[in-house]
């Protein structure tokens, strides 16, 4: 047991049980493990006296006693059990899997569930947090309700098990709530009675928020609306006194009733790292609905009560909801370290690691519910930008959820405006000329109506010609490539920004830190850069760009970043650049072909204005030439006119590439009118495809142009009979004149 993340109650609690043990064998009483019948004199009471380990938990507090498990050669396994508990985890070494039932205290056994569901719900390796496992597998906290007995089960090589039983009471609840601007009320720590005593450290803070990972709890959805801060308190404990965490691992917990909790301390609009996906958690903030999700539908108070959460937590961080982006893994089994993934802003869990949560049920709404919480709290102000150097040239860019007057302003160290403009528009971009900037430190704002205002630092203080040399601003475009020719995701451009004239080396290093090319060093000036990396000669792989910049003085910069190279995905295109989704079996679906070179798991996205509208496809595909098909004719609401991206993504172990082919919705038929019968001359409403008979004859034109078109080698005589096509498939009403 020197191994154990923390056994604080685990001890005491064994010498209680033997000492218990010992008074049983006094009174010649025999009992099974799994609660087999006691000889008759004082059943009940000898029994009770065996399992009344650990003493009844306090309203509102949360206790937790370890068991050992013997491992035998059985099949089904068992340990004691104290008389009473809520949840159970179960942690155990070695390769193989283990599976558990409990019986509740009415004497009905559960289903066998699987210990591990969620396995990388979890701290990122390298964390201190995570090294307190001391090599473990960690099982999910598990909410039974009132639970006596426990049996186990194992598949494949399991040396040690053990089990970690929680009791949670319930408690009165207080109806203080912390309130922010636009959020739900979110109940605190405080008002769940969180442990602080367990607590191990301060919370680390990620320096942005990029993404919200939703998740499911394990255990049962049958809760009612007093049990959900048992639920909550009862998972933290294990999280602390179980796994070693530092704290609960989950940023916000919400229940079925619509009901959310603070979850791992730190502030609600902090930045916190979470321990709730392995790889993933630096930069995203997890929201657990407690249940199980894999096929009970999710509660309308929940929905809506996730749907204002995310709205609030993506608003404070100006991130659109519908957006997409590529996220650099931390590692874990299915994405290792450094590898870019391809995720939506709104992701479940499952996007992230080889795992179900949040459960199918759940994870279907993901899409709907990023739209819901777009619409939530409008208008908004989404990726401000600034970028440049101070003294130099500073721009502003962020885009506006619709068209409204917005301002920028900069201010000096009291506050007061020094510089700014206003504008209007869906878009904001101003660059100020701080060529001569004031002494002192800068900060900056962007206002956009009742949209919450983009603030910060314009870092430092006024610089002369000795200022410490500094490239920021590095990034790449794609990030990842692939290098096959197809004209797509081909090459990558390597941006940064110098804050002044420096020489600048560019190299390249493969995964084992050895340097595969250099750019020639040359001198660059103050400003916005860009190099072009295409990998053409290398091999697929995780390349590392490093910039080293030399100014005047013995000045020194260094920056780096990492590119993934693969040529999995090649060859995207769409069969047609427009069709006709309006359901009369013309056209209504547009086709796409591709090739894989080796198998990937594959996502296909329909996007307009860089906002989520349909996923055609999800899942598996094996190597070889690939055909994928839309019906947008069977989407859930009319597809409006207009140019859209259909979007495929394709991940294998290296990274996941990303190509994007344009395609056009168009429902509306073509308009064609004779403006003179010979020469035949037409005026056509969009370019198209002409089918033209006269003379008894029929003749096939294309028309590049819409306007007055003219058409030649149509014959003089009798009635001409003309019918337009349009890219999309549509015909026009046909036309004709003698």
């Amino acid at each position: 047991m020197q191994d154990s993340p923390i056994l604080d109650d685990t001890e005491s609690c064994k010498d209680s049980v033997k000492q218990g043990s010992r008074r049983l064998s006094a009174k010649g009483a025999t009992a099974s493990l799994l609660g087999a019948p006691v000889k008759k004199l004082g059943s009940l009471l000898l029994l009770g006296l065996a399992f009344a380990l650990p003493a009844r938990a306090q309203a509102g507090e949360a206790t937790i006693v370890t068991r050992d498990v013997p491992v035998g050669a059985a099949r089904v396994l068992a340990s004691t059990a104290p008389s009473r508990f809520d949840l159970v985890g179960v942690q155990w070494r070695g390769p193989g899997t283990v599976e558990f039932r409990t019986r509740s205290l009415d004497g009905r056994w559960s289903e066998w569930v699987d210990a591990a569901p969620e396995a990388e719900d979890r701290p990122d390796v390298g964390t201190s947090e995570r090294a307190r496992s001391g090599g473990w597998r960690l099982g999910n906290p598990w909410w039974v309700g009132p639970s006596d007995r426990i049996e186990y089960r194992r598949a494949g090589v399991v040396s040690r098990l053990r089990a970690h039983f929680v009791r949670s009471e319930v408690s009165y609840v207080p109806s203080r709530t912390l309130q922010r601007a636009g959020a739900p009320a979110i109940m605190p720590r405080a008002g769940w009675k969180a442990d602080e005593s367990i607590v191990r450290s301060k919370p680390a803070l990620a320096s942005e928020l990029r993404i919200a990972i939703v998740h499911h709890t394990a255990g049962a959805n049958g809760y009612d609306a007093a049990q959900s801060a048992a639920i909550v308190r009862a998972i933290q404990v294990y999280h602390v006194k179980g796994n070693g965490w530092n704290d609960i691992g989950y940023n916000f917990l919400v229940d079925r009733f619509g009901k959310v909790f603070e979850g791992r301390g730190g502030g609600i609009d902090e930045n916190v790292v979470g321990a709730h996906a392995e790889g993933f958690n630096t930069g995203s903030v997890g929201v657990a609905v407690l249940g199980e999700y894999g096929s009970l539908a999710v509660a309308q108070a929940a929905r809506d009560s996730l749907a204002r959460l995310l709205a609030w937590r993506l608003d404070a961080a100006h991130i659109d909801p519908l957006s997409t982006l590529s996220f650099i893994s931390n590692g874990n089994q299915r994405f290792p370290s450094g590898v870019p993934v391809f995720l939506r802003v709104v992701s479940g869990h499952r996007d992230t690691g080889f795992t179900d949560c949040p459960g199918t049920a759940l994870y279907s709404l993901l899409n709907g519910l990023a739209g819901s919480v777009q619409a939530v709290g409008l208008p908004k102000l989404y990726a401000p930008l600034v970028t440049g150097t101070v003294p130099g040239k500073v721009r502003f860019r962020a885009r506006l959820s619709s068209a409204l007057p917005w301002s920028v302003d900069v201010l000096d160290a009291s506050g007061t405006p020094i510089a700014g403009t206003t504008g209007q528009g869906a878009n904001v971009d101003w660059t100020w000329d701080a060529s001569r900037p004031p002494n002192g430190s800068l900060t900056y704002s962007i206002e956009a109506g009742a949209a919450n205002p983009a603030t910060g630092s314009l870092e430092g203080t006024v610089a002369g010609p000795a200022a410490e040399l500094a490239i920021v601003g590095l990034a790449a475009d794609p990030e990842t490539i692939s290098p096959n020719d197809d004209g797509a995701a081909d090459a990558s451009s390597i941006t940064y920004t110098l804050n002044d004239g420096a020489n600048v080396v560019v190299s390249v290093q493969d995964a084992a830190g050895e340097t595969v090319q250099t750019l020639p060093r040359s001198f660059r000036r103050a400003g916005e850069h860009a190099v072009r990396f295409d990998a053409l000669e290398l091999p697929d792989g995780i390349y590392t760009i490093s910039l080293e910049a030399k100014g005047t003085g013995g000045r020194i910069a260094s920056a780096s970043l990492q590119v993934a190279v693969t040529r999995t995905l090649g060859g995207f295109i769409s069969a047609r650049p427009a069709f006709s989704p309006n359901g009369d079996g013309r056209a209504d679906r547009v086709a796409f072909r591709f090739v894989l070179a080796a198998p990937a798991e594959v996502r296909l996205r329909v996007l307009r204005d860089g906002k989520w509208v349909a996923t055609p496809f999800t899942g598996p595909l094996p190597a070889g030439p690939q055909r994928l098909e839309w019906d947008g004719s069977k989407r859930v609401g009319r597809l409006l006119d207009g140019s859209y991206d259909a979007v495929l993504e394709a991940a294998d172990p290296i990274g996941t590439a990303r190509i994007a082919v344009p395609i056009v919705s168009d429902t509306r038929a073509p308009r064609v009118r004779i403006l003179q019968r010979f020469p035949l001359k037409l005026e056509l409403s969009e370019p198209g495809e002409l089918t033209v008979r006269a003379g008894g004859r029929s003749f096939k034109r294309r028309a590049a142009t819409a306007g007055a078109v003219p058409i030649f080698g149509i014959p003089r005589e009798g009635i001409v009979r003309v019918v337009a096509w349009d890219p999309a498939g549509n015909p026009s009403r046909p036309v004709s004149r003698r």
